[in-house]
């Protein structure tokens, strides 16, 4: 799902799994870290909650050569859903606290971008979006998001 900017231009809603910001932090040249420079300059809008906040705060900040101030700037509050998620529709998907993620995108029509396991494996069973972060690049060619013209 999308929606538009007060120019008319499309901003698909996204939600980054914990190993898209991880990865981004490690390469900053890398397709996670296209995407978040996107959600940065408003190209892409983040979704997110206080389940999804709470992880990624709690991964980023225990792997030391990661900034979680650096990536809190993303939770901004227009991407916040406080509304109610169903994470047990989601059994389908092996680890539980991947189902979070799941969740929050049936809820709000946001695409996932993950490059995990869990989610890919039965992705094509799953009534939502998920695509690694090279995918979504794809997906969203003739203009990448992360590249401005």
């Amino acid at each position: 799902m999308s929606g538009t900017d007060a120019a008319g231009v499309e901003i698909r809603k996204v939600i980054l799994d914990t190993n898209i910001l991880v990865a981004a932090g490690f390469k900053r040249r890398s397709a996670a870290a296209r995407i978040v420079d996107a959600v940065r300059r408003g190209d892409c809008l983040m979704v997110w909650n206080d389940a999804t906040r709470r992880e990624n705060e709690a991964v980023l900040r225990r792997i030391p050569p990661l900034d979680w101030p650096e990536f809190s700037v993303l939770f901004g509050p227009e991407g916040e859903f406080r509304g109610v998620t169903a994470p047990g529709l989601f059994n389908r998907v092996e680890d539980p606290e991947d189902r979070k993620f799941a969740a929050l995108a049936w809820a709000t029509g946001a695409i996932v971008i993950s490059s995990d396991s869990h989610l890919l494996s039965c992705r094509d069973e799953l009534p939502i979006t998920v695509l690694t972060a090279r995918e979504f690049l794809a997906m969203t060619e003739t203009r990448p998001v992360g590249t401005t013209t």
